[in-house]
């Protein structure tokens, strides 16, 4: 590991994956790579400078984040046209996934500079791997909206979604998100918490979202760090059953409106067949116990 050694490029941007929890997880490429490089823009000149310290690393930092990056990548951009080497750090994990970047790197690939990934730590798939659910197929989505209105609006769209989702969340809105959950991919959605990850306290557990509820509740210490969510994806139902959250809102709206009335909005709000939802009404007017 020590006598690993890697040449990095004049005038070439580097993305470089950094620990999100145990320090261990640095690449030794990615060591090699911070040594060298003429600047490092970090998300977080603070956060890189403890890292860098640990590692005992002098380096220049730049700062580049989401509220000055589209003005300052031009600067670094002029800064390898002119042969200097960059290395692009976030705060943990992989640059661009859910961090800043991605206009600096857009910017490098029109402007022809060469740019380096450097693989390594990423929340999203430490977790996925853990999980225990089908990772052919993802969809990642980083944070949802801090609003539950919104939050539901994004959850309703992705009802449907039959690859494996993947979110990320924090301490103060993780019980508020869940109960969203309930209501938009129904109370037996099955999914994977996974907290601190590489950290100490790292957890990794899955439940129904209705019982990961009760876990979380039964100890406040549980709701405390930071969170990926895996959730299953959506499982078409049999052609001739219906899903039970369609069922949920045909019956809520038969409580108010006719039963040709309900079916028809029930329908118009899941793009599914009005006869069907209009024969199920029929049936469990006729028998509603059922």
């Amino acid at each position: 590991m020590s006598s690993y050694s890697y040449q990095v490029l004049p005038g070439a941007l580097y993305i470089v994956a950094t620990p999100i929890g145990n320090l261990g997880d640095i690449t030794s490429r990615a060591i090699s790579v911070l040594k060298q490089v003429d600047l490092i823009a970090a998300e977080d000149t603070r956060h890189t400078g403890l890292l860098l310290q640990h590692l005992v690393i002098n380096a220049k930092l730049f700062a580049l984040h989401d509220h000055n990056e589209q003005h300052k990548a031009q600067l670094l951009i002029e800064k390898l046209q002119a042969g200097q080497s960059i290395a692009l750090v976030s705060d943990a994990g992989t640059p661009l996934i859910n961090d800043p970047g991605y206009h600096l790197v857009r910017q490098c690939h029109q402007a022809g500079i060469k740019v380096v990934p450097l693989p390594g730590a990423c929340a999203a798939i430490t977790a996925l791997c853990a999980a225990g659910i089908a990772s052919d197929r993802f969809c990642y989505e980083g944070f949802l909206p801090a609003k539950s209105k919104g939050r539901q609006d994004k959850l309703n769209a992705l009802r449907q979604e039959t690859r494996t989702l993947i979110f990320y969340e924090s301490t103060h809105r993780l019980l508020d998100t869940l109960s969203d959950m309930v209501q938009c991919f129904g109370a037996e959605r099955y999914m994977v918490l996974a907290k601190e990850l590489t950290k100490t306290w790292e957890t990794i557990i899955g439940l129904p979202v209705t019982q990961l509820i009760e876990w979380l509740n039964e100890d406040e210490q549980r709701q405390k760090g930071e969170f990926v969510l895996i959730i299953e994806g959506y499982e078409k139902p049999a052609q001739d059953e219906l899903d039970p959250q369609i069922l949920k809102t045909l019956r809520r709206l038969m409580q108010e409106l006719p039963l040709n009335k309900a079916a028809a909005i029930t329908a118009e709000i899941y793009g599914a067949k009005k006869n069907q939802l209009y024969k199920f009404a029929l049936a469990e007017q006729d028998n509603p116990s059922a």
